[in-house]
């Protein structure tokens, strides 16, 4: 079975390690999924980051908001989960962390905890 392709949105600014959790995850033998591209406003310049993302984002089967403490308000995230309801791409929201900190971002569908066995199932 093919893998999905994920898009995953986070913060740049305060969560690129759970970022790189979910990377580490696709890397697994057994993983349903490949990560396309992560968030573009880190590695783009600002003038071609829009373009790029949602072109990206299009060629995404699902996109994956790690959401942390401050996810719900930044800019890049809010704009890419706009972007993948532009297109129809699929949304869904895992929770980074384990302590209870976050806040889940508006418009970006269910949450979900962050488990392996729940990144298999959205990802079937």
């Amino acid at each position: 079975m093919a893998k999905k392709r994920v898009f995953v949105s986070f913060d740049c600014d305060n969560d690129r390690v759970i970022k790189e959790f979910i990377i580490g995850q696709s890397r697994l033998p057994d993983s349903p999924f490949e990560v396309i591209d992560c968030s573009m406003k880190e590695a783009a310049p600002e003038k071609d980051w829009e373009q790029t993302a949602e072109r990206k984002i299009k060629g995404s089967n699902l996109v994956i908001v790690m959401v942390g403490r401050t996810t719900y308000r930044a800019q890049g995230v809010l704009k890419e989960i706009e972007m993948a309801r532009r297109n129809g791409v699929k949304i869904v929201q895992m929770i980074g962390y384990q302590d209870g900190g976050y806040t889940a971002v508006p418009n970006a569908g269910r949450l979900y905890a962050w488990s392996w066995e729940n990144l298999k199932k959205l990802c079937s």
